[in-house]
């Protein structure tokens, strides 16, 4: 293997880890739950397996070496010898840890404490010792299952094992070689029968009986020899490999058979061809020919048999395949459908400027392809939110024994997709939030019962679509949120005034103020007054919004609005005067026109009653300090901002438009209440249009009454 060749393998070891780490934690975390389901026990060994073997293959000895200790324990639990124990789990837990730390050191990201290696191995070997008082490392066979294997790692050979006659004489039991093959994988194990003479000349004492075997297996052909290493020279053996450039056809699956027969030399081809003439019953036929002894015809169909399910299996994972590619290859392909979009737009407008059929035709037929391949390349991004969630179970897990306290987290719609860009940047908000339902919320096991309640508490977090949107909720059966409590810290910390009137929601949402806090003491999971506002400022960054609820005694409830994709938004073009602004529609709730009669009614107040409800208003065009005319009649799109009914002034409402995002410039990056920028079919550039930070900027600057008042 060529030193390119390796280090790629070692990178692709690095990420299958990471996916098989993440897999094994889910897998422990359920075991937990249901100790004594079988699958759960076969996927965290098959996990640690790959893991091993991998690690290897390419150069990870001490992460194979270490991982075959935990396999060890869970072969005994496998073959019901070890018992599946919290202690078992903790152990296995902090392994998948270690060899996290391990991978991360061979970047030199991380540094491995070698004596949290031992201790871990150290423990697992008094755990298999004391376990029944019987089970023994040493009583654990060194070969697994075909189940229990990488499919893609195997190999069937065909073994031809034909002892000499003296064989017995050695002390040799051919029987015992037979079963550890029978230990590398699926095996096959016909005995052959034909050579053994009438019984008035049978000896006893010599072999006239060998064996025909086809065994699948991830041991290599060496591994194979090794088992008859004590008969070399007693025995007449061959091993082949039979499942190289398989192509199975079950429509010739006669022929196939002839062809097996051929190819073990128990018949000639030519032979068999002119003997079927078209028939399909093949074994029948050559055995009653005399051609063949039924025996070789069982070990040829056993044969067939395996190929067939062997070729079955690649052929469904192949139907099942999938290939890892780096995530800024995405991100770039995601770029340039973006430039195309743009482009297309462009041509689209020159085509319906020009007039001509012809060039328009092409330009509709760009644009469905466009629009084909922006939607293909959108869904490539989009990942299940169950790939976050599985994580969390760990995190409550851990944080609830670090508490004392009794939690369990369930999730919904761990299906749900979601832009693998949002999801990366949702994982902070959602561990802050966890953290809190953990430590806040859930209550002590003993004050829960004494309230009536479970002693285990729950924390639940779902996810599902809502529109162009994604909801996800995290709620917990916990004390709820003190309202009296989080208005005296915030008079204390001079947040509000003593005589602020505020509503449940505007309370609750103080909460998510830089510094509060109200923990009374500082822990290793809160009271630090930091966590909340961080979870705003990253929800804002998402284009997304928080909602609290809480019921003082029954539990709390925090709802995140997310919108499905950063790449891409549904916008409303606006103008004025000669730029033009995008406003995402998510937000817009209508248009309606404001005339100068309406302006001079409110004598100039920036408020307008559409339809008996007084909506505030920002002129965008004093915002952004645009120099124009003044026009008879404005439009006004009215939008919802926290619940707040918001309009923004324009000159004119241009209409919707699907809005491919291109970030800022580093110099721009600051401008508050823009988010971002699109370009135009005809090349303009148009400014996409933070809504909520619009507000708030607005408000700030205007403390002294709401928006338009």
């Amino acid at each position: 293997m060529s030193g390119n060749e390796l280090d790629a393998g070692r990178e692709a070891f690095k990420e299958e880890a990471a996916e098989l780490l993440s897999e094994l934690e889910l897998s422990l975390l359920d075991l937990e739950q249901h100790p004594t389901d079988d699958e759960l026990i076969g996927r965290v060994f098959r996990a640690m397996h790959t893991i091993k073997g991998s690690g290897a293959m390419f150069g990870f000895d001490d992460i194979a070496d270490f991982t075959h200790e935990v396999e060890t324990a869970f072969d005994l639990v496998r073959m019901g010898k070890l018992a599946v124990s919290k202690e078992l789990t903790n152990l296995t837990l902090r392994a998948r840890d270690q060899i996290r730390t391990m991978i991360d050191a061979s970047e030199g990201k991380a540094s491995v404490d070698n004596a949290v290696t031992e201790d871990i191995v150290v423990s697992l070997q008094i755990l298999i010792k004391v376990s029944d008082g019987t089970a023994e490392a040493s009583d654990i066979a060194q070969t697994e299952s075909a189940a229990s294997e990488d499919k893609s790692l195997q190999a069937t050979y065909r073994i031809k094992f034909k002892p000499f006659a003296e064989l017995f004489t050695t002390g040799t039991n051919p029987v015992l070689l037979l079963n550890e093959l029978r230990q590398m994988g699926t095996c096959n194990v016909i005995a052959q029968t034909d050579a053994i003479p009438p019984l008035e000349q049978f000896n006893p004492e010599t072999c006239a009986t060998y064996w025909d075997v086809i065994v699948t297996t991830t041991q290599d052909v060496n591994a194979i020899r090794d088992v008859f290493i004590f008969v070399d020279g007693m025995c007449e053996l061959t091993i082949e490999r039979i499942d190289d450039d398989l192509e199975y056809d079950d429509s010739e699956a006669g022929m196939k058979l002839g062809e097996i027969l051929a190819e073990r030399g128990d018949v000639k081809l030519d032979e068999v061809n002119s003997l079927l003439d078209g028939q399909k019953k093949v074994g029948q036929i050559l055995v009653d020919a005399g051609m063949v002894d039924k025996g070789h015809i069982q070990a040829a169909l056993a044969e067939q048999q395996q190929l067939k399910e062997i070729q079955e299996q690649r052929q469904k994972a192949a139907s099942a395949a999938s290939i890892r590619v780096a995530s800024y290859r995405l991100d770039k392909l995601v770029d340039l459908v973006g430039e195309l979009v743009t482009v297309q737009a462009r041509l689209s407008q020159t085509a319906v400027v020009n007039g001509e059929a012809t060039l328009t035709s092409i330009a509709e037929e760009v644009e469905r392809l466009t629009w084909e391949l922006r939607d293909s390349t959108m869904g490539i991004r989009m990942l299940p939110m169950g790939t976050t969630f599985s994580k969390f179970k760990r995190l409550v897990r851990d944080l609830s024994l670090d508490l004392g306290k009794e939690i369990q987290l369930a999730t919904d719609g761990a299906d749900t997709e979601l832009d693998k860009t949002v999801i990366e940047k949702l994982s902070d908000p959602l561990v802050h939030i966890i953290r809190n339902s953990v430590d806040h919320g859930i209550e002590k096991p003993d004050v829960r019962f004494a309230a009536g309640k479970p002693r285990m508490g729950t924390v639940r977090l779902s996810a599902g679509h809502s529109g162009a949107s994604v909801l996800i909720k995290i709620e917990d059966d916990g004390a709820g949120l003190d309202k009296d409590a989080i208005l005296r810290k915030a008079i204390a910390k001079g947040l509000i005034s003593n005589d602020a009137e505020l509503s449940e929601k505007e309370i609750y949402g103080l909460i998510m103020l830089p510094g509060f806090s109200t923990s009374e003491s500082v822990t290793s999971v809160s009271g630090r007054g930091v966590g909340m506002d961080v979870v705003k400022k990253n929800v804002d960054a998402l284009r997304g919004s928080i909602d609290i609820k809480s019921k003082k005694g029954f539990g709390s409830t925090f709802i995140l609005q997310l919108p499905l994709t950063l790449a891409i938004i549904d916008g409303l073009l606006v103008k004025v005067a000669d730029d033009i602004f995008v406003i995402p529609l998510s937000v817009v709730e209508e248009c309606v026109e404001l005339t100068k009669a309406d302006v001079e009614k409110m004598n100039d107040r920036h408020v307008s009653n559409v339809r008996g409800v007084l909506i505030p208003y920002i002129r965008l065009r004093e915002h952004f300090s645009i120099d124009a005319d003044d026009l008879e009649t404005e439009q006004i799109v009215v939008t919802e901002v926290d619940d707040k009914k918001v309009g923004f002034v324009v000159d004119y409402v241009i209409g919707e438009h699907q809005t491919v995002i291109k970030s800022l410039g580093r110099m721009f990056r600051e401008i508050e209440g823009v988010s971002g920028a699109t370009i135009l079919g005809d090349g303009t550039v148009a400014l996409i249009l933070d809504v909520p930070r619009l507000v708030n900027t607005v408000e700030r600057d205007t403390p002294t009454r709401t928006v338009g008042v």
